[in-house]
């Protein structure tokens, strides 16, 4: 099975859902995308009342009900006021450090749709004025974006329809390598939803029935911590499909699939964890497992909003986390092979 993954279109679906704005909280061009490329595949997309998406693909058996989620919502930033100099102020969507989205390019995008470039600095942004420029706080207060308009003054701002509460996202400066590298933004966690997209073509294209009922759940609120607070009811065993951390005291790889055991919300259920380590054994699927003390997931999220479930967390290796990411398409697909692995186990008796 892991050979008649679709390689080339999961990379395809990566570059555009990368290429597409996505800050949590503005999602719906991006879910758009998602429900064209759903139906082009032959399958239905429903949406829940905050816009997450739901992909039902009847199973060999009804009587357990396995979900997988990835969540298509990015970090970003909304514009938190407007200063007299007509530079904004910004407030964070999602945890990540302020030097890492320091001299970034990004899109201001207006409650009208309108669309403006800029840049995020420092207010003290040259060596050559600042004399503290080197040591000046990265925080949220001492940040700015420098709008790419003859602006001189909040009323100049106001005047370009720019508002506060405006979104604003980052350039995600996508490299896909020839030699399989991906680097990106935003990998997490659309590295994730190209994998669910490889394993929703693989059942088509190979015309394989899941032993039991699937529902690929697209959250749309996951870098605020409540993407799949609700999930839909029928649901026994849940998956989350998210990046695997990389770096000092872990043990996974740009290559690997991540199998997590225990994140900052605890350990993960023990059977199912068990079930994806012995999966990938057996079909040579490059993985490593791993323990995130400062992470959590969507599947962390359904927990905690009291959903009655078994929960596991897999996706491909990241480096960089919230910051300047690389994947590599191997780990995209050894994800969409172990996923596939795991619906495909036969059904009980």
């Amino acid at each position: 099975m892991k050979n008649k993954l679709n390689q080339a279109y999961m990379t395809d679906i990566l570059d555009l859902l990368l290429r597409t704005p996505s800050p949590t909280g503005y999602t719906h061009h991006i879910m758009q995308k998602v429900q064209a490329e759903v139906v082009k595949l032959g399958y239905e997309l429903a949406f829940t009342n905050k816009g997450c998406g739901i992909v039902t693909i009847p199973g060999v058996k009804s009587d357990r009900v396995i979900g997988i989620s990835a969540h298509v919502d990015t970090l970003g930033a909304m514009v938190r006021s407007i200063k007299e100099n007509g530079t904004l102020k910004i407030t964070s969507l999602g945890g990540f450090m302020m030097g890492a989205i320091e001299n970034e390019y990004v899109q201001i995008h207006t409650r009208d749709e309108r669309i403006y470039d800029g840049t995020i600095l420092t207010s003290r942004p040259s060596v050559h004025v600042y004399e503290d420029a080197r040591e000046f706080k990265r925080d949220e207060a001492n940040m700015e974006v420098r709008i790419d308009e003859i602006v001189k003054s909040k009323k100049d701002v106001q005047a370009l329809g720019i508002r506060v509460g405006d979104y604003i996202s980052f350039d995600p400066r996508v490299q896909i390598k020839d030699n399989g590298f991906v680097k990106s933004r935003h990998l997490d966690d659309k590295a994730s939803v190209a994998s669910l997209f490889g394993l929703l073509r693989l059942l088509k294209d190979v015309n394989l029935k899941p032993s039991y009922t699937v529902k690929v759940f697209f959250s749309n609120y996951e870098e605020v911590g409540h993407g799949s607070s609700f999930i839909p009811d029928d649901i026994t065993e849940f998956i989350a499909v998210d990046m695997g951390a990389l770096g000092d005291d872990l043990s996974g790889s740009e290559r690997d699939v991540s199998i997590c055991a225990k994140d900052s919300s605890g350990p993960y259920d023990y059977q199912m964890t068990s079930k994806m380590i012995e999966l990938a054994e057996k079909l040579e699927i490059g993985y490593a497992v791993d323990i995130f003390p400062r992470y959590s997931s969507d599947a962390s999220a359904a927990l905690r909003g009291g959903r009655d479930i078994r929960a596991a967390l897999v996706g491909p290796g990241v480096h960089a986390s919230h910051s300047m990411e690389r994947t590599h398409m191997d780990a995209v697909s050894h994800t969409a092979a172990l996923l596939a692995a795991y619906v495909m186990e036969p059904a009980e008796a």
